[in-house]
């Protein structure tokens, strides 16, 4: 594998790490983008794997880690562009196995939000391959909180609800009940949204949510390429189209978003003061409850 970075990565801690087998598929999720969100488990297996059937979405700096001698194997799946089947990345994984290889299934976040981590291994398990599951940092959670925006906050929300904003076909599923969704949830975070973000926001505001809502878009999260557009329901997205913002983004709905006005860390690490340190104006310290 080609080396994309000079960074050698610190051994890991004394203890029981486990050990990965010939003939053993490791599903792993390798977080949102930026390597240091890498679980210590991630990096445990990228040590030993024989190949690494990988995604798009994991940064090279991860696969740079692997053992010099290892196999990488792209089996990315990006809409509205050539993509591997399904059947056929599930199928390679049962090959390869059987082939005696130790197997390291690596995909951007965590294999089982909206990442057919799910379905990779129950393939796995009906063909007799034993797997181990490591799950990863979600760019729905961690991609987030990355760019300064809470998914629960107490004075926001008490429930946050996760949606994909296509189903196999590519288009919006049709089996979401958006009027149950805008109705019931405060906080809602939208997976693989961008291409369908008009009839989303259509959707959501027929339901009733307001079109001046708060929405937070987080494209190519904790990234050096990470963008983040805070707009409203009403205007996302003809602001993303103006700024350039597209996939792979998360789009957040709700009040939460406002945080980010308090909590933009990278904005005060270079310099710049918080724009509003009550955005949700309780007019009380935070810590006053």
């Amino acid at each position: 594998m080609s080396e994309s970075s000079t960074y050698t990565p610190p051994p890991l801690p004394g203890t029981d790490w486990p050990v990965m087998q010939p003939g053993w598929v490791w599903l792993c999720g390798a977080g949102p983008g930026d390597p240091g969100l890498l679980t210590i488990h991630a990096l445990n297996a990228l040590s030993q794997a024989d190949v690494i059937v990988h995604d798009a979405l994991v940064a090279p700096e991860i696969l740079a880690w692997a053992r010099a001698d290892a196999e990488a194997i792209y089996a990315g799946k990006r809409g509205g562009k050539p993509s591997a089947l399904q059947r056929d990345i599930s199928l390679q994984l049962v090959d390869l196995a059987r082939a005696g290889k130790k197997v390291l299934r690596l995909k951007g976040g965590d294999p089982f939000v909206f990442g057919r981590g799910g379905e990779e291994g129950q393939t796995l398990v009906q063909h007799g391959v034993p797997i181990r599951i490591i799950p990863g940092i979600s760019a729905g959670i961690g991609g987030l909180a990355y760019a300064g925006v809470p998914v629960t906050h107490r004075d926001v929300n008490q429930s946050v609800t996760f949606v994909t904003g296509h189903d196999q076909s590519g288009e919006t599923p049709g089996t979401l009940d958006w009027a149950a969704i805008a109705r019931g949830s405060q906080v809602i975070v939208i997976y693989m949204g961008m291409k369908h973000l008009d009839r989303i926001r259509t959707a959501l505001v027929k339901a009733g949510r307001p079109s001046d809502e708060p929405v937070a878009i987080t494209s190519n999260a904790t990234t050096p390429q990470q963008q983040v557009l805070e707009t409203t329901l009403g205007s996302c997205v003809e602001d993303a189209a103006r700024d350039g913002i597209g996939a792979p983004a998360i789009i957040c709905v709700g009040r939460a978003v406002l945080m980010r006005q308090a909590l933009d860390w990278q904005a005060m690490a270079a310099g710049h003061a918080p724009r509003n340190t009550d955005p949700l104006g309780r007019g009380r310290p935070a810590e006053d409850r």
